[in-house]
């Protein structure tokens, strides 16, 4: 006997006064659905690792329901994002994250929310998957006072619990979070950082002298090279004379994984987690991926790649299509329950927007505020010796 899923919905037509509105009740069902299945994934080029990661990843019908919300609502999120911005409501830098979100899903999927996370500045997708709401992270990039931080970051300046931006200077975050790694083992907790970084900063000297320190004091990080083929408008083969960045730490383990899917990401991450509990010191990830959009808002991306070649890439690389393709191959969803979930997530990106382009900026006496940490009041000099400005915590 097969049970039956059924899923109610209200339609409301007719008067919406409290006389009453006509409730049209529509019943629709569906076969059960497989709990979970195992998936082939892509081999995964080593360094210095006896293995791999395993050829197969098992997913639970859950899991891949929470992958696909989460990736959906980062590409919708970003897609809106790129709507604002031409419409000059987000103003500055802007850089957009479509096409990269297994990355972010996977990498989150691998560790623990306790463990710790670092990366530039195409920040808006870690934002979420740490924690961030949707509500937040577009009230942060019109400057709102409802934003993440509290509208004064913006786009590149974006914090949760254990996650610490959002930086704004090429490569530098790298050495901020391998000190986040010393805390973590100093602190004894069993935690970890993940201290991501982007092909374009790959060739910055602060980045070796940090896999140097790391691996001296065997500090539980996990470097990651989010490979999207370009740094800005430059290709990673005018840029670098080795991209095998999973490589270039030397003497540290490295893994090249396929970014696009993250399954892969997420087992990849995994192993790379184990490696650093378990005291032997650093790891280091490639990850292959690709953005749809350009560097920022400012490129517009096609001069130098085709549109043939990012069609190419939405066509057999997308990572919502991949995770969607296996889940309904599998009987793991239906196609109109993944449909609902299209139609939650675009109210959910239009609610924020709708907040975000009606809370009010902050205030001028805001400026200053939370310069420092749980600190007493103090006096801030303003543009002159004779202006002073008041900062609280």
């Amino acid at each position: 006997m097969r049970k039956m899923l059924t899923i109610i919905s209200n339609v409301l037509r007719g008067s919406a006064s409290r006389n009453g509105a006509r409730v049209v009740v529509s019943a629709r069902t569906y076969a059960d659905f497989t709990p979970q299945a195992s998936f082939d994934i892509k081999k995964c080029d080593v360094h210095k690792l006896e293995e791999g990661p395993p050829l197969q990843a098992v997913l639970t019908r859950e899991e891949g329901l929470q992958y696909y919300r989460t990736m959906q609502t980062i590409r919708r999120m970003e897609l809106k994002a790129d709507q604002l911005y031409k419409q000059k409501i987000i103003r500055g830098f802007c850089h957009l994250y479509d096409g990269q979100e297994a990355c972010a899903v996977g990498i989150e999927a691998g560790i623990n929310l306790s463990d710790h996370l670092i990366t530039a500045y195409r920040a808006h997708g870690y934002t979420l998957t740490r924690g961030g709401t949707v509500r937040e992270i577009m009230a942060e990039l019109t400057g709102r006072r409802g934003g993440i931080a509290k509208g004064k970051g913006g786009s590149m300046h974006m914090y949760t619990k254990h996650f610490y931006g959002g930086n704004g200077i090429v490569g530098a975050q790298v050495p901020l979070g391998a000190g986040v790694a010393l805390a973590c083992k100093y602190l004894g907790k069993n935690e970890l950082c993940v201290c991501l970084y982007g092909d374009g900063a790959a060739n910055q000297g602060q980045i070796f002298e940090t896999y140097n320190m790391a691996s001296l004091w065997k500090l539980p990080c996990i470097f990651i090279c989010e490979n999207n083929k370009y740094g800005m408008g430059t290709s990673v083969e005018r840029a670098a004379a080795s991209t095998d960045y999973y490589k270039r730490g030397d003497f540290i383990p490295g893994l090249r994984v396929d970014g696009m899917d993250v399954l892969c990401v997420r087992e990849a991450t995994k192993l790379a987690a184990e490696h650093c509990r378990s005291g032997k010191g650093p790891i280091l990830m490639e990850l292959q991926t690709y953005r749809y959009h350009g560097h920022s808002m400012s490129d517009p991306g096609i001069s130098y790649r085709t549109r043939d070649e990012i069609q190419e890439v939405r066509s057999k690389s997308d990572p919502i299509s991949m995770l969607k393709d296996r889940m309904l191959s599998n009987n793991m969803a239906s196609v109109e329950e993944l449909k609902e979930i299209d139609v939650e997530v675009r109210k959910e990106i239009e609610d924020a927007a709708q907040f975000a382009t009606t809370d009010p900026e902050p205030p001028l006496d805001d400026l200053c505020n939370h310069i420092f940490y749980n600190d007493p009041p103090m006096e801030v000099r303003g543009t002159n010796p004779w202006t002073k400005l008041k900062s609280i915590s």
